[in-house]
């Protein structure tokens, strides 16, 4: 295969697995528009639903790590065709539930085990096949979360207005299988060549570092803190934003449109601040994406209109869609291609702990204050955080010879 071919296949796997974060995220961020609907026709209340989202990042966590470190050692093609065939049978099954606890099982533990196989593995893909543009490359497999909100939603919420839940989420998961099974077979290595051309450019450490080295680096450390408090920041705001606009008085279609825009002008976030990167450095952009995030969620303490809804979903979209792929530009140029599967996986662990707090506090606030304001000055608090940490984060590299001496 030519160096020309090579690099254009790059592009058909980087589109893959921006399908793949697409279907895979929009099925996840979904319960949002299932949340008033499934409780007023079971009775089940906010918080118990809401559960269901935060098993399923809890579950996402943890099989992320597991998923990078089978796609390192398997393939990725294995990996993200298990978790496509899980994805769809967790919505079926969550279609037919009759109980709470049988939705959160579907819901919660099936769909959060197949999202966690997507994300790390296809990111560390997109970042062997793709040199020149690697930030571009992985902001787009990435920018499939951004675009969710606009197809995934919107398509939720148009079934469950002509039908009702259990039919919308059954048809969005024979759609999943639809799309991603043969996506899936589109999944192909990196060929060698790619890899050995970055080390001879530099870009890769000068010693390969094992896992057991990597995750005791402070790097390491400060990467999963920072992208932790990223997304405990952000979940709650995105995933009650449905049902905070609602509480403001705006109709459920209109205030789907809201979510919808803070998910386009996430995309839009996830190419700016890729490109930035590219020119400028990771770490300064994830910073000062950061502390955007955190000044848009204080700002819905002060919202209520939908021309204001509509003017921070811009704001805060392009925030928190933006930082999410810098997190694993940071992890490939710190620590290499050949454990970045894993070692992201391991950081996604920690955004996915961060994520599951959201939902569950989110529907805690509102059953226990009736409102959203202390969800908002929470996550707010917690933005802050993410920023002084990212603020830490060392791009000093220490040879992982010297780590492996010093910890023996």
């Amino acid at each position: 295969m030519s160096k020309d071919a090579r690099f254009d296949y790059g592009w058909v796997v980087v589109g893959a697995g921006a399908l793949m974060t697409c279907v895979g995220f929009g099925t996840m961020l979904s319960l949002a528009v299932f949340l008033q609907p499934i409780s007023d026709a079971m009775g089940w209340s906010r918080a118990g639903v809401s559960a269901a989202a935060t098993l399923d990042f809890l579950c996402m966590g943890f099989a992320a790590f597991a998923w990078g470190t089978l796609s390192d050692r398997f393939g990725t093609r294995v990996v993200v065709l298990a978790g496509s065939v899980l994805l769809g049978l967790g919505l079926v099954t969550a279609s037919q539930a009759q109980t709470l606890w049988q939705f959160q099982l579907c819901f919660g533990v099936l769909i959060g085990i197949a999202a966690g196989s997507f994300y790390a593995p296809m990111m560390a893909l997109a970042s062997a096949w793709i040199d020149k543009h690697r930030s571009l490359a992985v902001a787009l497999v990435s920018a499939g979360m951004g675009v969710s909100p606009l197809t995934v939603a919107p398509s939720a919420s148009w079934l469950i207005t002509a039908y009702d839940w259990r039919f919308a989420m059954l048809v969005i998961g024979i759609a999943a299988w639809a799309l991603l099974i043969p996506a899936s077979f589109l999944v192909r290595p990196a060929p060698q060549g790619t890899t050995v051309a970055i080390a001879t450019a530099g870009n890769a450490p000068q010693a390969e570092w094992t896992v057991a080295q990597a995750l005791r680096t402070p790097q390491f450390i400060t990467l999963a803190l920072a992208h932790f408090a990223c997304c405990a920041a952000h979940s709650g705001p995105i995933f009650h934003m449905v049902s905070y606009a609602m509480v403001c008085g705006i109709a459920p279609l209109t205030a789907v449109t809201v979510y919808s825009l803070a998910g386009f002008s996430g995309l839009g976030g996830r190419l700016l601040l890729g490109v930035l990167a590219d020119r400028l450095g990771a770490k300064p952009v994830l910073v000062g994406g950061l502390l955007v995030q955190a000044l848009s969620i204080a700002t819905y303490l002060a919202v209520a209109q939908l021309g204001e809804f509509y003017a921070l979903s811009v704001v805060f979209g392009l925030a928190y869609g933006g930082v999410m792929p810098l997190y694993a530009v940071l992890v490939r140029e710190f620590f290499g291609a050949r454990i970045m599967g894993t070692v992201f996986g391991a950081v996604s662990a920690f955004a996915s702990l961060g994520m599951a707090l959201g939902p569950w506090a989110g529907g805690y606030v509102f059953d226990t204050f009736h409102g959203y304001t202390w969800l908002h000055a929470g996550s707010f608090a917690i933005g802050l955080a993410a920023v002084a940490v990212a603020l830490s984060f060392s791009t000093k590299r220490q040879p992982a010879l010297d780590l492996g001496r010093a910890a023996a």
